[in-house]
């Protein structure tokens, strides 16, 4: 497990928490506890940009989205919710409308005077600069595995808007640790240079070393570093959801270093599961919330750590049917460990290296060189709507989704299988 950055939580202000990893919130008492935070801000006259994710979380989105309305209408000048894509498709109205809870083409109905964004990464009028974190920084922050500036680019809602508010669960996450906080304004509404960046420093620590590591994490220090420069007046309501289901074991407020610190605390007990023994094979059932390869990757990173050596990751998802909707050109490049891209960087370094890092994080733990060529610690095998020449020419096995009994599997004797892969984390003892 990669060292931990010092977090400094001593000159951080404690976060209210609500809740904890033994039990479960009533709707009440989560309503209750953003009505009692946000009140206790000074918000009145000022405009609230409120980040939260996409439908790729659990988290019960309207339930927290109707406290902070409630909380915030007749207070604030102007209220806008933006939409955390990183670079994920963006959501159809039809999608909004289901993932906010409001009726469809009725915005109005449960969300008066609130504006509804999603972050149109790929448009570079989106952005605005914050400034640059220079090479030494960036080389002092990362450990000495990088040494460039970066342009700390970000949505310009946020820019725009007196207070940032983030609202979203916090998960064990295979490139900064654990998920949420400072981390939906980078990568989730940022531009592409500091999406890479932070992105192949996660894959150069490896997925596998970084899930699930408490603490700031060298890529939690270059990110918490960015949001540093964000003019706007910063808070986050943290929880910690269920895995698969809406209900909440916490929520956390105040700064977003302290809210997501005490909610990844929370986090660290209840998305992760200890194993006695490596297991030979895992069959990882994909929820249809992930609706392609990149998104539903998350299966494999969850599991990679508790495969033993030569074993096998099956990912079950005959829902998808393409690897991404966004970047086809993982199709191209295909699925290799970190060692491939190291030793061959003059090859792939032009390329956009958050698409680099996702080939590593799926591909897990590996080695290469020239004479041996690539050697991967773990099979990966998609059971999905793939086809199969597709799977192949990415460089990942391939098995028929017709084929795949989940029972049997269960009761083979020989593999391990995981419903609603891609939340909870697993582990050795």
């Amino acid at each position: 497990m990669t060292t931990a950055v010092d977090p400094r939580p001593d000159l951080l202000p404690p976060a209210a928490v609500v809740g904890g990893p033994g039990g479960v919130l009533t709707e009440a008492e989560v309503t209750a506890f953003v009505r009692e935070q946000l009140a206790a801000v000074d918000l009145d006259g000022r405009s609230v940009c409120v980040v939260v994710p996409d439908a790729t979380r659990s988290c019960p989105l309207p339930l927290l989205l109707t406290a902070v309305h409630g909380a915030l209408t007749g207070r604030v000048t102007r209220l806008t919710v933006l939409i955390a894509l990183g670079t994920h498709a963006p959501m159809t109205e039809a999608q909004l409308a289901r993932h906010l809870g409001h009726p469809a083409g009725d915005r109005a109905a449960r969300y008066p005077g609130m504006t509804v964004l999603n972050h149109e990464w790929a448009d570079p009028a989106t952005f605005v600069s914050l400034g640059v974190i220079p090479a030494d920084r960036v080389a002092e922050l990362s450990g000495g595995r990088l040494r460039q500036q970066v342009d700390v680019q970000l949505n310009r809602a946020v820019v725009e808007h007196d207070v940032a508010l983030v609202v979203g669960p916090v998960f064990p996450h295979e490139v900064v640790g654990f998920s949420g906080g400072n981390k939906y304004f980078f990568p989730g509404v940022a531009g592409q240079e500091i999406i890479d960046l932070s992105h192949w420093l996660g894959a150069l620590i490896t997925s596998a070393d970084i899930i699930g590591t408490r603490g700031t994490t060298p890529v939690r220090a270059l990110i918490d570093e960015a949001a540093a420069l964000v003019p706007a007046e910063t808070l986050a309501l943290c929880v910690v959801a269920r895995s698969g289901s809406g209900d909440l074991h916490a929520a956390t407020f105040g700064g977003p270093r302290a809210a997501w610190a005490a909610a990844a605390e929370v986090s660290a007990q209840t998305h992760v599961r200890y194993l006695d023994a490596p297991v030979r094979r895992v069959l990882a059932v994909i929820p249809e919330k992930y609706e392609d390869m990149w998104t539903a990757a998350k299966g494999f990173y969850k599991l990679e750590p508790v495969v033993a050596d030569g074993g096998e990751v099956v990912l079950y998802a005959p829902h998808i049917t393409r690897i991404s909707a966004m970047h086809p050109e993982i199709e191209e490049i295909g699925y290799h460990c970190r060692d491939w891209f190291v030793g061959q960087w003059e090859s792939y370094r032009h390329l956009h290296w958050g698409v680099l890092a996702h080939s590593t994080h799926l591909r897990g733990a590996g080695t290469w060189d020239p004479v041996q060529g690539e050697r991967c610690r773990v099979r990966v095998t998609l059971a999905t709507g793939i086809p199969e020449d597709v799977v192949r020419r990415a460089a990942l096995d391939y098995r028929d989704p017709a084929s795949v009994d989940v029972e049997a599997f269960r009761a083979d004797g020989e593999t391990f299988v995981v419903p609603e892969a891609g939340e909870v984390l697993f582990r050795l003892r």
